[in-house]
């Protein structure tokens, strides 16, 4: 054991260690973990520490100073506990990568926040201080994990970012119970899981800035260099676009030439790290140019159609008002961009296929009820307490 500040600690450096430190903690009913990870100069982030916290077992898992970590991510993805974690996305992100499947069990912390009115997106300060009490030293957001050994204060940084975990899982938890949201929770970071997951295994290519306004052959040619470009950042293992800028995959889209001398003439492919790679590029783009008509990339339907700016403003100030009346965060349930989405579904004169993001799941029990009978003419919204700091209410409008 280590002592750092009166912190104590396991330090796992070996596949042995971790092999059996899995298997006692396997016991427990909870688990709570945070990664410290380098992504900047690599396809995928590059998983630095392990941070977990489960029963009476506090530990720091070294994971470059063994072949790999796969018993603790087989473990949390593994149905029989509670896996605590707060702003998961990445957690789930190695999770999926090593096992391929989900975290079992994932309660994050952030989320719960959410939906009991505390602050969201929270950092983990932010809940540390609220729930606890407590302020969690600074100073370490920007170091180099990969830099070994390790100063005793990184991992004093390290460690607090599990040591609350549970703590406030639990008063999150009972607030949430309280509040009859449990499923929705769920729902949530099951949702949240799932994104994650389609992120890593569809085509993301529409991702790609600059898209606007492509021609379907053009949006064609855009896919084929993305995947070339995916496949040689993952060869080399830098970040895509350190392969290719979005920008010049754009432009090679417009020219719509396989030409490798036309290739060459973009402004930015002179790049020397570039210069060799002109005929796979071509390659792509050529292949792009083969495929059939029937076969492109198709623009996404809409069923918008022009309404009201100020009417899109008048309801997206309303999430406010719908969230205090909830106890929930407002950017949790939606943002501008749902709202707009949903006033051009709901005035649409054929409002079919898929549903709004804000009427979906429990959204649409928070959110669209309440949408639907503002723009019906049905409810109205009036100053309550102007002194409030959310001074709106919803009162149902008595028609004659």
């Amino acid at each position: 054991m280590d002592q750092i500040d009166t912190v104590q600690h396991e330090s796992i450096t070996t596949r042995e260690q971790l092999d059996q430190f899995c298997d006692t903690i396997a016991r427990e009913d909870w688990i709570a973990f945070d990664t410290e990870f380098v992504s900047e100069d690599r396809y995928r982030p590059e998983l630095c520490l392990l941070q977990i916290a489960s029963g009476n077992r506090l530990a720091v898992v070294d994971p470059l100073t063994m072949p790999d970590t796969q018993p603790f991510w087989d473990l949390i993805s593994t149905p029989g506990r509670t896996v605590i974690a707060h702003a998961a996305r990445e957690e789930i992100r190695f999770c999926y990568r090593f096992t391929g499947k989900p975290i079992a069990g994932l309660f994050d912390v952030q989320l719960a926040a959410g939906f009991t009115g505390l602050e969201y997106p929270a950092s983990l300060g932010t809940l540390v201080s609220r729930l606890e009490g407590k302020t969690l030293a600074k100073g370490e957001s920007r170091t180099n994990w990969r830099h070994r050994p390790l100063s005793r204060h990184q991992i004093k940084y390290a460690l607090q970012d599990v040591t609350e975990l549970r703590s406030m899982q639990k008063k999150l938890a009972a607030r949430v119970d309280q509040l009859q949201r449990q499923s929705w929770l769920e729902e949530e970071i099951a949702d949240l899981q799932q994104a994650v997951i389609n992120g890593e295994e569809q085509e993301n290519w529409r991702r790609v800035s600059g898209m606007s306004g492509l021609s379907p052959r053009q949006m064609e040619i855009v896919r084929q260099v993305w995947l070339w470009r995916e496949d040689r950042a993952q060869a080399v293992d830098q970040p895509p676009r350190r392969v290719l800028r979005d920008d010049l995959v754009i432009e090679l889209a417009k020219r719509e030439t396989d030409q490798v001398d036309r290739i060459r003439s973009v402004r930015g492919m002179e790049r020397r790290n570039l210069a060799r790679l002109y005929d796979e590029i071509a390659a792509a783009v050529r292949k792009a140019l083969e495929v059939p008509e029937a076969d492109l990339p198709k623009r996404p339907r809409s069923n918008r159609r022009r309404f009201s700016n100020l009417l899109a403003q008048f309801l997206s100030m309303s999430i406010n008002c719908v969230c205090r009346q909830h106890q929930m965060a407002p950017a949790i349930v939606g943002n501008m961009e749902n709202v707009r989405e949903l006033v051009a579904y709901e005035l649409s004169e054929q409002s079919s296929g898929k549903k709004p993001y804000l009427l979906q799941g429990w959204r649409a029990e928070v959110v669209g009820k309440s949408f639907r009978d503002l723009l019906a003419g049905n409810l109205a919204i009036r100053v309550a307490d102007r002194d409030a700091d959310d001074p709106l209410e919803f009162i149902e409008v008595n028609r004659p």
